[in-house]
Parts: C-alpha cells; sequence; structure tokens
C-alpha cells in the first residue's frame, strides 16, 4: 500500500502511459455521436501562465466527461504562432523569429503536457509554418477573385510603438489593443477583407447562437451597428456638387441649422478652394487628422471645428445651411457628412452652443414644455413636431415615415441601411505573418500568385532593425520576382496579413492538419463542424469570433463545408485574479504553474482552478485554496488506499433493497453524488459545485463507523456499497484530478484506462430519502414537525397532521375549512 500521495511520480507515469498507449488519439467514426471540444489556442510567448492553467483545464473536464459519456471526442491544440512579440525578440536578442517561436512552442508544449490535458497531439496545428499559411494565401486568393479581398488608399489606424496597421477592432479607447500605445492616423495604400458583404448575415444568425453569452452577442450587434434611416442629397450653395448625408431621424429634418463635415472628407478640398477660410481649414484638418477615432468621438471630447465659408441648401425650405468641419464626424459612418440638429442631438448642441449657431425647436415635448433658450438638447421620440412645414403636429415616428416617403418621391433621397461595421483592414508591415500572394507588375498592374507557386514563403535574409515599415522590403531575394503575366520584372507585396486571419479558421483545419491537397478535408470538416464546446475570453468577442464567423461563411460559400457558425456554444471565462488585479509581470503578482506543479501536482493545480469559482467568473487566487485542494487529493488517496488494502472489497450483485438503515444511506448518498455531480457538469458546467458534491461525499464515506456490521449478511452489503461508493468517486473526480484517479482506478482493481469507463448513471429511486420531516402549519403557522415515510400518500399524512398532539390545541373546537398537502414536505391545515 502506498500511504503517501506523491503526485510528481504519479503523474509522470500516466502520461507516459496515455502517450505510449495513444489514448487520446481520435479518428472519426460515422457510428455514434461526436463532440468537438476546444480551448482557444495559445501564442507562443515562452511560458504558459495560470488564465492557461484554468481555461485548460475546463475544457479537459468536458472533453473527458464527453468521452466517457460515450462521445466521440475530438479535443486538439496547437499554436497561434504568428506575431509581433517574436519579430521584437529578432531585434533586441538577436534570435530569428522562427527559432525563437519553435523554442517557445516546445517548452509551453511540454508544459501543457504535464497538466494531463487529454489532447490528440496528432493534429497539433502551427500557423507559422508554410504548409498552414500556405491556405491563407489560397483563401486570399480565392476572395480576390471575388471581390472579396480588395486593395484602396485609407486612413488606417497606425500604432507608433508596434509600427503596424490596426483593424478598427484591435483599438481600445484610443490604444492598440497589444501595446497600449496611443493610436494615431495614417492615410495608406491597403488591402481589405470585404466582411461588410456578410454584415447581414451576420447579424441575423447572430440570433440563432442559443449557446452564446448574451453580452458577447449584444457587443457583435453592437459592433455591426445596424441603422435604417434616410439618405438625402443636400445641394452646395452656387456649386455642382451635392452633399450626401445619412440620418435615423428624418423627422428632425426642418430643425438642421449648419451641416457638419469630417475633416478626411474627399469633398472637402473643393469646397475650401479659393475662400478666405481655407487656411483656417487646412490648418485644423492637420490638427486632427492623426487623432485617433475613438477619442474624437468619445463623448466628454471637446468638440471642435471651423466654418469652411460654404453653404449647403435645404432641400425641403431652400434655406443657406452653413458646412462646418467637426471633430466628432467621421468618414466611418454614414457618408462622412452630418445634418446638424442642435435641438435634437446633443453633440450638435453642445457645438451650436460653443460657435453660437441657431438652435430650432422641431419637436415640442408631451407637456409642451420645451422653449428657446434650450440648456440641453430634447433626444426623445416622444411628442408633436412643430416648425416643420406640412408635418407639423404630426408624432415623430409617424413624421419619420412621411418625410422619408416625401424626400423619396421628389428625388432629394432614398430610405437606407446603414452599418457601423468597417471592411477589415488585413494588411500589416510586419515580417513575421503571412506574405500577401500578390505581385506589382509595371505592365499588368496588381496580379495574384498563382495557387502552384503558392506557398510564397518568408525570406531568412531578412535584416530586424525596428526602424518601421515592413521589413520584407529589405529583403532583394524575396522582393523581386517575375510577372506570371508576362515574364517582365515584378516586385512582390511586402506587407504580411493580419494575425486575427490565422486564427479565423484553424478550427477548421484540425479536422484534417495533415491533408496537402486542400486547407480543410470536406468528410473530416463534416464529421467535426461546427465546434460544440468553444471555450476562452471574452476580450475576443468583437476581434477573433467575428472574424471566424465571417471566414466560416466565406469558407461555406467557397464549398468547402456546409455550417455558416463555426461555434454551436461559447463559454467565456473569468479571469484569474491576485491582490485584486488580473496577474501580470508588472504588478509582481504571478503565480508560476510550472512551481505549483512542482509543489503540488497537476490534479491540485487543475483542481483549484476549477473549484475557486464558477467558470465564467473571475478567479481570486488562494495559496490556502491550493493547499486545501491538495489535503482533499490526499485523504482521498488514503482512504482508497486503506479500503484497497484491506482486502474488503466486493463487486458482487447484492440486492440491497432491505439493508440496514447505514448502509442504505450509503447507497443514497452515491447515487445522488453521481446524479449532482452529472447535472453540474451537464447544467451550466459549475465545476465548483460538482467538486464540493465530491468533498462532502468524501466526508460522509469517512464518517462511516468503523463498526463491523451485526452479521455476516450485513457485512457482505456494506462491503458491497462501500466498493460501489469509492468506485464512483474514483470515476467522478477523474475529469477533475484525471492522474490520481487512474492510480487509484488501478488500486481497486480495475484495468485501465479510467477513460474507458462508462460515466456513472444513478437510478432515482435511490437519491429519494425513505424517510423525511413533514412541517405541519396551522393557518399558515408551523405548529408541529413529525417523520413520515418518503412514499407516504396524502391522506395518511393528512391523518398524521390532524392527530398530532403539538397541532390539537390550535385546531380543537374549530372547524377544519381544507388540508393542503405537499406531498413528502409540507401539511397545512386551514381554520
Amino acid at each position: 500500500m502506498e500511504k503517501t500521495y506523491q503526485p510528481k511520480e504519479i503523474e509522470a507515469r500516466w502520461q507516459a502511459y496515455w502517450r505510449d498507449h495513444q489514448t487520446f488519439k481520435v479518428v472519426e467514426d460515422p457510428i455514434g455521436p461526436k463532440f468537438y471540444c476546444l480551448e482557444m489556442f495559445p501564442y507562443p510567448s515562452g511560458r504558459i501562465h495560470m488564465g492557461h492553467v484554468r481555461v485548460y483545464a475546463i475544457g479537459d473536464v468536458i472533453a473527458r466527461f464527453k468521452r466517457m459519456r460515450g462521445y466521440q471526442v475530438l479535443h486538439p491544440m496547437g499554436w497561434d504562432a504568428f506575431g509581433l512579440p517574436a519579430e521584437n525578440a529578432a531585434i533586441q536578442k538577436k534570435v530569428h523569429p522562427a527559432v525563437w517561436t519553435a523554442q517557445n512552442i516546445g517548452y509551453m508544449r511540454s508544459q501543457l503536457q504535464k497538466m494531463g490535458l487529454s489532447y490528440d497531439w496528432d493534429r497539433e496545428v502551427t500557423t507559422c509554418r508554410p504548409e498552414y499559411y500556405r491556405w491563407n494565401q489560397w483563401f486570399f486568393l480565392k476572395m480576390y477573385e471575388r471581390g472579396l479581398a480588395y486593395r484602396k488608399m485609407a486612413s488606417v489606424n497606425w500604432c507608433p510603438s508596434c509600427a503596424t496597421v490596426l483593424a478598427n477592432e484591435q483599438v481600445i479607447e484610443g490604444h492598440c489593443w497589444r501595446c497600449d500605445s496611443v493610436v494615431i492616423q495614417k492615410n495608406l495604400e491597403q488591402w481589405f477583407f470585404r466582411i461588410t458583404a456578410y454584415a447581414e448575415e451576420l447579424l441575423s444568425e447572430s440570433d440563432r447562437l442559443t449557446g452564446w453569452p448574451q453580452r458577447v452577442l449584444v457587443m457583435q450587434k453592437n459592433w455591426i451597428g445596424k441603422s435604417r434611416g434616410v439618405e438625402i442629397a443636400f445641394p452646395v450653395a452656387d456649386r455642382s456638387e451635392k452633399l450626401s448625408i445619412f440620418t435615423t431621424r428624418p423627422d428632425t429634418l426642418f430643425g438642421v441649422t449648419f451641416m457638419s463635415i469630417a475633416a478626411e472628407h474627399p469633398l472637402l478640398p473643393a469646397l475650401i478652394a479659393g475662400r478666405p477660410e481655407e487656411a483656417a481649414v487646412r490648418a485644423f484638418i492637420e490638427k486632427v487628422k492623426g487623432q485617433d477615432k475613438t477619442v474624437r468621438t468619445a463623448l466628454n471630447q471637446e468638440k471642435e471645428g471651423v466654418f469652411t465659408g460654404a453653404h449647403a441648401v435645404h432641400p425641403l425650405t431652400g434655406e443657406r445651411i452653413p458646412i462646418w468641419v467637426a471633430n466628432f464626424v467621421l468618414m466611418d459612418y454614414g457618408t462622412g457628412i452630418v445634418m446638424a440638429v442642435p435641438a435634437h442631438d446633443q453633440r450638435d448642441f453642445e457645438f451650436a452652443r460653443k460657435y453660437h449657431l441657431p438652435i430650432r425647436i422641431v419637436i415640442q415635448n408631451p407637456s409642451g414644455t420645451l422653449a428657446e433658450p434650450l440648456t440641453a438638447a430634447y433626444t426623445e421620440e416622444a411628442g408633436t413636431l412643430v416648425n416643420s412645414g406640412p408635418f407639423s403636429g404630426l408624432p415623430p415616428l409617424e413624421a419619420q415615415s412621411a418625410i422619408a416617403r416625401s424626400v423619396e418621391e421628389k428625388g432629394l433621397g432614398r430610405e437606407k441601411i446603414h452599418y457601423r461595421l468597417r471592411d477589415w483592414g488585413v494588411s500589416r508591415q510586419r515580417y513575421w505573418g503571412t506574405p500577401i500572394p500578390m505581385l506589382y507588375c509595371e505592365r499588368c498592374g496588381v496580379v495574384p500568385v498563382p495557387e502552384s507557386d503558392l506557398p510564397v514563403a518568408l525570406p531568412e535574409d531578412v535584416p530586424f532593425t525596428g526602424k518601421g515599415g515592413s521589413p520584407l522590403s529589405e529583403s532583394p531575394s524575396f522582393l523581386n520576382t517575375i510577372c506570371p503575366k508576362c515574364g517582365g520584372p515584378a516586385r512582390r507585396e511586402t506587407d504580411t496579413m493580419d494575425t486575427f486571419v490565422d486564427s479565423s479558421w484553424y478550427f477548421l483545419r484540425y479536422t484534417s492538419p495533415h491533408e496537402t491537397s486542400g486547407p480543410i478535408h470536406p468528410k473530416g470538416a463534416a464529421h467535426w463542424m461546427p465546434v460544440d464546446q468553444y471555450i476562452g475570453g471574452i476580450e475576443h468577442a468583437v476581434l477573433h469570433l467575428l472574424y471566424a464567423r465571417f471566414f466560416t461563411k466565406v469558407i461555406r460559400d467557397l464549398g468547402l463545408i456546409k455550417v455558416g457558425e463555426p461555434f454551436a456554444h461559447l463559454l467565456t471565462q473569468g479571469m484569474v485574479i491576485k491582490d485584486g488585479a488580473k496577474m501580470s509581470k508588472s504588478k509582481g503578482n504571478i503565480v508560476d504553474p510550472d512551481q505549483l506543479i512542482e509543489t503540488f501536482g497537476a490534479d491540485t493545480s487543475r483542481l483549484f482552478s476549477l473549484f475557486a469559482a464558477p467558470p465564467e467568473k473571475d478567479l481570486e487566487w488562494s495559496d490556502e485554496g491550493v493547499q486545501g485542494a491538495f489535503r482533499f487529493l490526499q485523504r482521498v488517496w488514503r482512504m482508497v488506499q486503506e479500503f484497497a488494502a484491506s482486502g474488503r472489497a466486493l463487486r458482487e450483485q447484492i440486492d440491497l433493497s432491505e439493508a440496514s438503515p447505514r448502509v442504505k444511506q450509503i447507497r443514497r448518498m452515491t447515487h445522488r453524488t453521481i446524479k449532482r455531480v452529472t447535472e453540474d457538469i451537464e447544467k451550466g458546467f459549475q465545476f465548483n459545485t460538482a467538486i464540493a458534491a465530491l468533498m462532502e461525499f468524501y466526508n460522509a464515506l469517512s464518517r462511516d463507523p468503523s463498526a463491523a456490521p451485526p452479521s455476516q449478511e450485513e457485512e457482505q452489503k456494506h462491503r458491497a456499497a462501500y466498493t460501489e461508493a469509492l468506485d464512483h468517486l474514483v470515476l467522478l473526480l477523474s475529469p477533475f484530478a484525471p492522474h490520481l484517479s487512474e492510480s487509484l482506478w488501478e488500486v481497486l482493481g480495475h484495468s485501465p484506462s479510467i477513460l474507458d469507463v462508462s460515466w456513472p448513471s444513478y437510478d432515482p429511486a435511490w437519491t429519494e430519502e425513505e424517510v423525511v420531516e413533514v412541517v405541519v402549519q396551522v393557518n399558515g403557522k408551523v405548529r408541529s414537525k413529525f417523520p413520515a415515510p418518503a412514499n407516504a400518500d396524502e391522506e395518511t399524512l393528512k391523518e398524521r397532521a390532524v392527530s398530532d398532539p403539538k397541532t390539537q390545541p390550535w385546531i380543537e373546537g374549530r372547524p377544519i375549512k381544507k388540508v393542503i398537502v405537499v406531498k413528502g414536505k409540507l401539511v397545512n391545515i386551514v381554520v
């Protein structure tokens, strides 16, 4: 008997067993249900952190549980291996990104294996390898053929620190999502993916994602930002141009007192040319053009502008309206020009009051108390139109339809739908990413690389200086090539793709990771997709998760898959925090998983991370909690070892229906625990309460009296019940603490692996109490309690309650109107 729990030796043994027996290898089987469980793959930064431990432990419990429930489980792992840190390492440490990345992957893989995670490592995917990124390039070419990839000059988000472009989704409150530097605007020729072509489908299909957290769906819907409104043309006074505006409030059209135009609007230079105001406007444009968009549009940002000297003509009244440049108007939404209605828009109100522009009320509130001068804009849609010509007197919602119809009938505009979502800028001025497979020929223009020439591989002769711009432009062997159309000289595109492209389809590659004839084998994808359970942080709600949905729809339309949504269910786990803050090197509150596993073992690390909080909540680190988890495993180890050494195990089929209350209680605890743990895992992944149930089960078993039963027959029944209890304690614990469970399963006399054993089922009859406590009320007030058989009928309970000596004083001499019985719980006598 091994009395001492030695996790280091136990875990090394079973990890070797799983590896040698290929326990986690999965092959498609058309018979039987499948389950695809996936955690978001990590960037190979060098070492895993406690956030990794938590999310991968969550996924592993689900995968092991489903496998024991009879599912074929696909549970793969890989590496989101392109990215800026590798390039920075090349600059700072003079180590090539490929070497740095490979070293990190090797170490992190060993860390994950030491956690005992049930990954099929034969399906490992590494995105920086040419055999993977060649298919990024293939998708790019297919999207280019279909008009979904295109190039244009655009004002882009530029991170000075990372020296690269950022997609809109990668700018968080004006700062770079990776390094937190302030983002500026810059005009560059860029490649884009036309994600807006799928805006409506991305929006409408989100309603079918019933397995996703509502918070994530709301974030995506807000990011897509669908608006119904009217596009109206305002002629420029004394000019042929027209200013097109989009408004969701046509009911306020008669309240327009000025126009606001974005500093980046292409019409602006022509509007100001030769006017006295030209110099001031150009100075203002220079001032705001480098400012981040989110800063410019923030509600608390100072509203600034300058008059252009030009006027527009109101399409319905003919009134001349001044045109102003305003810092809060962007080209990214609508048309880049806003009809300003200061009486009914707070931003316009603040601007008008600052620059002494007219404010005209056109919607009177229901109480009729709105009067000039206003102290704030009235923005409600309740009330009545005033000062609005033939539409005065209409309620705002009715006026919206009437004015929109009038504008359209007069040929001045049309109803339209706008989206906040903008196309995905994928060009990055970095080395360590997928080269964009396009060429530039002076004779032929932009030419796609032939598919037969893929992959366009990253060159080795690149100097890493950190001076900005694409390092690929410094490699003559990469840059200079031959045009496949005319045979003349050509140069390659030197930008690489946004690394979010890599993670937009990796989950599909896992279904056929060794396929060479295409990115995905249709048979493998048809079998495994969609991912049944996806797990990762909510910070990816409008980055990775939206891009992955977009890519899935594109790949479906290419005919490679049939599903349009990649993830059926999504779990967004909380952060691991210590001392009230997210763990980080800068805060000095890091816990090293290596040290934790060295000291306490992987099973303790897993158990604590799963027990300390529900998966969707933040987990507050506790050294005492870790020690508590370790002590629990020690006690389970000792209990099972001692029982096995006693030779009392008995697995004969014995009828326990006539056993003693002590034996029945053991059987009842066993089946109740099976029920609780099963339901807690299946219904919301409440691992913390499932583990609590196992701890309660252990405590109850450890309190079972040691005195021998009164007869040999009763002794046999007790041995059978206790053996069944320990077998199930170990089985139920196995998804959470797999190494210890494998060892104890063997100690109990079973053959490995415990993963090949079916998850236990419970007998409902054994989850109920034989005797329950029934409460007696008289007119709703508790007057007595008595024990009764759990299956006692209503008449029996009524008679017992009415005749109870403690009840008699409260009902004696008073007629009973009715008796309400809640079976097994309550009798209420109404007198």
